[in-house]
């Protein structure tokens, strides 16, 4: 299970899913792939191997970035890169994945808790068994056992990112809001109908679809499940609790619901994809947006400088310990029906080495996975700046649940608790039955 992790002179704290440009490596290694000649080691394999990613932002380009850097140091290598769908990303390459059409290459989520995530898909023996002791030694630390099945490792973190929420600090300034990261959810819940009545949400939603509102009830559990009960997903595993009878879980879906009445969502928020949030953001309609932090700099590159953003974490009631989610879940793996398993191998290791780290942190704004120097972290991290080096942080509670309709359950149970169509109650006892 994912631990959180202390941001400190000699530790690494857990950053976010988009990160700084040169925030260093000292946690990756160099040498291995990145030194030329043939990457595949094997001149029968095939030298040309596909990558797929699941995007909602077109202008993402950071997989291309990695794919290119590593066809110029590989001669003769050729990466084609597949875009999919961001919103159905998950099921789809899972589905494809399992019918036998996989890319030799593609994005999977760490851990047991998504469509697409490694330890169900590694069961199932559709990965590539990683047994380099270097890609083992890189792995993101303290979530090691997420990249692995039966103690063998199956995939590679891509980023540490933070899980918080995108925000425009001057159109918050325009409207008369003034949020920090330690101003309390209670404090934005009662200026929400203040700002919406001037045509502006405080939060984006996309309702529609349950991976959003998921990311919202799991970075507002955060402070109140999982701050006071680190191990809250352990003791489920083991029996000792249970969703429907927390009052922390139950207090997470009420305040989503009194979010949604004060107003603090735009219109029409329950029904609203992802395109509602990336159109409200980059137009000014919405001030802020959960999301992994990559979001900032993919909408900042997309308005050309005219959008300043930056990160909170999800703000916690009066009374609850502010806690921000963290984690490395974003990764990739290889098939195991790949016909250059050499080749795919020696890409995925990439990943981990100083080059390909370096260029996927700045592709994507985040920090290299198992960075010790925070020193050059962008300016959208400053208002979270305290939080990492207190080691308020937490993991993204999903990546260590036990089948991802625990969280679609969470996702599109959030959204009819706030339209009144469910109880809190109704939605946290399906996701004991979910659980098993």
């Amino acid at each position: 299970m994912n631990q959180s992790r202390p941001f400190g002179p000699s530790r690494l704290a857990l950053v976010a899913i988009p990160a700084t440009a040169a925030l260093l490596l000292a946690g990756c290694s160099g040498g291995g792939s990145g030194s030329g000649g043939n990457g595949g080691g094997d001149a029968a394999e095939p030298q040309s191997i596909t990558l797929a990613i699941g995007s909602a932002n077109p202008n993402e380009h950071q997989f291309q970035d990695v794919a290119k850097a590593y066809e110029a140091a590989h001669k003769g290598v050729s990466i084609k890169v597949e875009n999919l769908p961001g919103e159905g990303y998950p099921q789809a390459i899972a589905t494809r994945v399992q019918a036998g059409n996989a890319p030799d290459v593609f994005q999977v989520a760490s851990g047991s808790g998504q469509a697409d995530s490694i330890a169900p898909l590694a069961k199932a023996g559709l990965l590539l068994e990683l047994s380099d002791p270097d890609i083992k030694d890189r792995l993101a630390k303290g979530e090691e056992a997420d990249f692995q099945y039966n103690g063998k490792v199956y995939g590679v973190p891509t980023a540490t990112a933070v899980n918080g929420v995108v925000w425009n600090p001057d159109l918050a300034k325009q409207v008369g809001l003034d949020v920090t990261a330690e101003t309390s959810l209670d404090d934005i819940i009662a200026q929400c109908p203040d700002v919406a009545a001037k045509g502006v949400a405080v939060f984006g939603l996309a309702g529609a679809v349950p991976f959003n509102p998921g990311i919202a009830s799991i970075e507002l559990a955060t402070s109140i499940v999982y701050g006071p009960t680190p191990d809250w997903n352990k003791q489920r595993a083991d029996g000792k609790v249970k969703f429907a009878t927390s009052k922390e879980w139950k207090s997470t879906l009420d305040y989503l619901k009194k979010m949604f009445e004060a107003g603090c969502f735009q219109p029409g928020a329950e029904g609203a994809g992802f395109d509602a949030l990336t159109n409200g953001a980059s137009s000014g309609k919405i001030i802020g947006f959960f999301a992994p932090s990559g979001a900032a700099k993919s909408i900042m590159d997309g308005a050309g400088g005219h959008v300043t953003l930056t990160v909170l974490p999800f703000p916690a009631p009066k009374g609850v310990d502010p806690m921000m989610s963290v984690s490395s879940d974003i990764s990739v793996a290889g098939s195991s029906k790949t016909k250059s398993p050499k080749l795919v191998a020696d890409f995925l290791k990439f990943f981990t080495e100083k080059e390909g780290s370096k260029t996927m942190a700045d592709g994507q704004g985040t920090l290299p996975v198992n960075a010790t120097d925070t020193s050059d972290l962008l300016p959208q991290y400053a208002p979270v700046a305290d939080i990492l080096t207190s080691g308020n942080t937490r993991p993204f509670a999903s990546v260590t649940w036990p089948n991802p309709k625990v969280y679609d359950d969470l996702g599109s149970g959030a959204t009819a608790v706030m339209t009144g169509q469910k109880s809190a109650d109704e939605v946290l006892k399906q996701m004991d039955s979910d659980w098993g």
